[in-house]
């Protein structure tokens, strides 16, 4: 790199960082630069929706982390797939296009987010959408994330939206809409047959632009102060270490993981453990790396009786007919991530707003590619959103190239148990239903036998796997409150020059997949770091369940 200073410095070129790249470059006057330590997306593997536990499982894609032995789940080290790539997790995620039930933003507010609640959010998830179907009072029209619809070709999908109706469930034209709860259609993020990944849909354009540099390979170390203020970056790249200069600002969106990882190998964190890494504290910030939240979920399977899942796309043969087409017409089977429909229900009365989450898939197989379909089934992945459990991010070493310490401490509260049991007994339930009797087989997964309290919590302490949405490890909070790590406005408390904008800054996790909540959150970020007002509040109305205190459906 010949220009060493630049206006501003973003470390991550994931779903938030490919989002502040395109809007502050939009001012030709900001010189930004992105700081990447992975490479490019160019891929097949990546832009192909159907091959997305590809990626997912690459180590030339994924930094490969995973937790440290969870105490309760059998001491499992789960798997933390996390996107080292041109488009971070966006590049090698599922494609579920979830913004999250209104209600957890208006929550965010009551947690000390002020100027977050669902009304103020929702003008910047329309400003970043483009759906395919056209824009409402809820969805947008002109954005650079371009979501659509499955097309439902497999009859199981409709089967699964028929099988939660008849069990006295919502279905829902809509759940990015008015309605969040009941069973209906899953967005995705795929244009024109291709994975619509954030570097594709904001980062890709504006590297078009002079005034934005991508600096790729890019490990960085730490961010560099003078007194309490963010000045630069200290980086490797090619075995060389480099400082690049940033007049106005820093922003660090490198992820639920290695943001706190960074902040701390900065001197950013609870003083004690910096100093036992022999770290200069710069800001005692006790809640850096704490009140991480994930989701878990497990894969309820049933064997099919009929010949008509994707196991008859398993064959060699068939899956290199699927890719010709893809590469030829960007259209077929490899053209759609096959989470095609899902569903949001309550777990129990006394919940007010959905707390399971359902993906339905035509097919029975492990999403980590290793457990292959042995015959023709489907699944529906399901798990709780709301875990009381947290878990945090310590450093393993002052050393930037060592793995965190990653400990999500998953199913340590008791109500967790009770809604992985909910979990297992609702979805029994909704494939008992007589939309199923055509094409239900025996129960591979957990296994008819699994009844007991007892026998369920086995099989989840042995099955369940992580979602992967590692997130609210640097929440946002009030600066009174200690254990905020920024301010609304997405500014790191204590010190200046320095913002924190991606999943970490979540003051809790929201209901669904974190990949939209990121990109709006990555909107809102860029008008708070212009100075820009903020897009004007849109009070609409949003579906409550009249009947969460009595009932659960």
């Amino acid at each position: 790199m010949h220009e060493q200073r630049f206006d501003y410095v973003i470390i991550g070129a994931g779903s938030a960082g490919s989002v502040l790249a395109s809007r502050l470059s939009e001012d030709k006057s900001n010189r930004v630069l992105v700081l990447e330590y992975g490479g490019s997306d160019r891929s097949m593997l990546i832009q192909m929706p159907s091959a997305l536990s590809i990626p997912m499982n690459m180590k030339k894609y994924n930094w490969g982390y995973e937790s440290l032995p969870e105490p309760h789940l059998n001491n499992r080290r789960m798997n933390l797939p996390r996107g080292k790539v041109l488009g971070g997790s966006s590049s090698i995620n599922g494609m579920v296009y979830v913004r999250g039930a209104p209600q957890d933003f208006d929550g965010w507010e009551k947690l000390g987010a002020r100027g977050w609640s669902y009304a103020d959010v929702l003008p910047y998830f329309r400003k970043a959408e483009s759906r395919q179907s056209g824009g409402d009072d809820y969805r947008g029209s002109e954005g650079a994330l371009h979501t659509r619809y499955g097309e439902l070709t497999n009859p199981l999908y409709q089967t699964f939206i028929e099988a939660g109706r008849q069990a006295g469930y919502d279905v829902t034209d809509d759940y990015n809409g008015e309605h969040f709860e009941g069973f209906g259609r899953l967005d995705m993020t795929v244009h024109n047959g291709r994975r619509w990944s954030a570097a594709n849909a904001y980062l890709h354009p504006a590297m078009e632009r002079a005034n934005l540099t991508v600096q790729l390979h890019a490990l960085v170390e730490r961010i560099v102060f003078d007194g309490r203020r963010a000045t630069g970056v200290e980086f490797l790249l090619n075995g060389e270490r480099q400082v690049v200069h940033a007049s106005r600002e820093v922003i660090l969106s490198a992820g639920s993981i290695n943001s706190p990882k960074l902040l701390k190998l900065s001197g950013i964190g609870g003083g004690a453990e910096l100093q036992g890494h022999g770290i200069d504290v710069i800001a005692d910030r006790p809640g850096v790396g704490t009140n991480l939240q994930d989701h878990l979920e497990f894969y309820f399977q049933l064997a099919c009786t009929q010949p008509l899942t994707l196991y008859s796309a398993q064959s060699l043969v068939a899956k290199g007919r699927i890719g010709a087409q893809w590469l030829l017409m960007k259209n077929g089977l490899g053209s759609t991530n096959h989470f095609e429909a899902g569903g949001f229900i309550r777990s129990r009365p006394g919940v007010e707003y959905a707390d399971i989450q359902f993906h339905f898939l035509p097919l029975a197989v492990t999403y980590d590619g290793k457990g292959l379909a042995s015959e023709h089934g489907f699944q529906a992945h399901v798990g709780p959103m709301r875990s009381r459990s947290r878990g945090q991010v310590r450093l393993a070493s002052a050393d930037p190239r060592a793995a965190p310490l990653v400990q999500f401490n998953y199913m340590s509260h008791p109500e967790d148990w009770e809604e992985m049991r909910a979990c297992v007994r609702l979805t029994r339930e909704i494939f008992a239903q007589a939309a199923f009797d055509p094409y239900r087989g025996r129960e591979i997964q957990p296994g008819a036998d699994v009844q007991s309290d007892e026998q369920i919590d086995a099989f989840v302490r042995e099955h369940v796997e992580s979602a992967f949405h590692p997130s609210c490890s640097n929440r946002m909070g009030q600066a009174d409150d200690a254990l905020s790590v920024v301010d609304e406005e997405t500014r790191l408390i204590g010190v200046d020059g320095l913002r924190v904008v991606d999943s970490s800054i979540m003051p809790a996790i929201t209901t669904g997949n974190l990949n939209a909540p990121t990109i709006m959150l990555a909107e809102k970020a860029a008008d708070h770091i212009l100075g820009r007002p903020m897009l004007p509040a849109v009070p609409v109305k949003y579906h409550r369940p009249e009947n969460w205190q009595t009932a659960q459906r």
